[in-house]
């Protein structure tokens, strides 16, 4: 398969273009009106004729040739010129042969047998559906995003894909669902586990790249590509939702707990370490289930006062 690049095209500046045509049109007419003016004089009065070599009048014959061939020349160069807006490019075409691109802004003149089409280079988002696909651990999730892009090669845009457009609809799908199918939604430990929701700029990145290589075919370049909508499908959400609740309870528990046991040891060690009370080993355990029950206790504890025994 041939492989197009974008090629400047030839162009000439409008504006001189158009006063040298101008000023060959007004020679042209110059030239041929004595011709003119014979044959209109001619049909008029229904006079034959005269040849312009019988007349011996040679000159005035080639003047009316120089001006048929000026006007000829000048009335097809009319359609050579064209206008290119800022980030617009038009790239032009000779008889099915891509002859090159006119990206600078302006008024120009170019070949007047050439097709043309426009292609616009300003920056374009496109925001892609919503897709369900299954997570890396078959989970059903709803993933969507917004992809930046521009073209930068006009002839492998009009010319390497049928409908560049389309093309990159499709193909930012196809990446959204690759990307999808190789991450877990969430991760307990996103420092060994990389997950979706855990590292959104890393999965940006990779989701441009991505798609980069895929649009690379068609001349467009990937300005950001970022997530816009991730979820849960609905079928599963509310599970999804009582486990990572039960996930934090788990977590805050644990942290409540290692807390507790930390300020535990803090007590005991303060009181051996100003000798306020010497305990054996069946107290220094009494005295650890009690702290700890108070400490990881969800309701406020209520003391009970030991006031001694009856019996001495």
């Amino acid at each position: 398969m041939e492989r197009l690049k974008e090629v400047p095209a030839f162009k000439v500046n409008g504006f001189i273009a158009l006063i040298v045509l101008v000023a060959l049109g007004i020679l042209g007419f110059w030239q041929a009106k004595p011709a003119i003016e014979a044959l209109t004089a001619a049909l008029a009065t229904g006079i034959e004729i005269v040849n312009f070599h019988e007349a011996g009048d040679l000159v005035a014959e080639l003047g009316a040739w120089l001006g048929g061939i000026l006007i000829v020349f000048v009335i097809p160069s009319l359609l050579g010129f064209l206008t290119v807006e800022p980030n617009q490019a038009i790239v032009l075409v000779f008889f099915g042969r891509y002859v090159g691109t006119v990206r600078e802004a302006g008024f120009w003149w170019t070949n007047p047998f050439t097709s043309r089409r426009t292609v616009s280079l300003r920056v374009r988002n496109f925001n892609s559906k919503i897709l369900k696909v299954n997570d890396a651990q078959g989970s059903p999730i709803e993933i969507g995003a917004v992809v930046v892009w521009q073209v930068v090669d006009s002839a492998k845009s009009q010319f390497a894909v049928n409908d560049y457009e389309e093309f990159i609809a499709i193909q930012s799908e196809t990446a959204i669902r690759a990307l999808a199918i190789r991450y877990p939604y969430d991760a307990p430990d996103e420092a060994a586990i990389p997950s979706l929701r855990g590292i959104p700029d890393e999965i940006a990145n990779s989701l441009q790249k991505e798609l980069q290589a895929r649009l690379e075919v068609a001349g467009v370049e990937i300005l950001e590509a970022r997530l816009s909508h991730l979820a849960y499908a609905p079928e599963i959400a509310q599970m999804m939702l009582r486990r990572q609740q039960a996930r934090a309870i788990i977590d805050a528990r644990r942290q409540i707990v290692e807390s507790a046991v930390g300020m535990v040891d803090e007590a005991l060690k303060g009181l051996s370490e100003r000798q306020i009370v010497e305990l054996d080993e069946e107290r220094k355990a009494a005295m650890i289930n009690n702290l700890l029950v108070v400490l990881t206790s969800e309701q406020n504890a209520q003391p009970v006062v030991n006031a001694g025994s009856l019996y001495t």
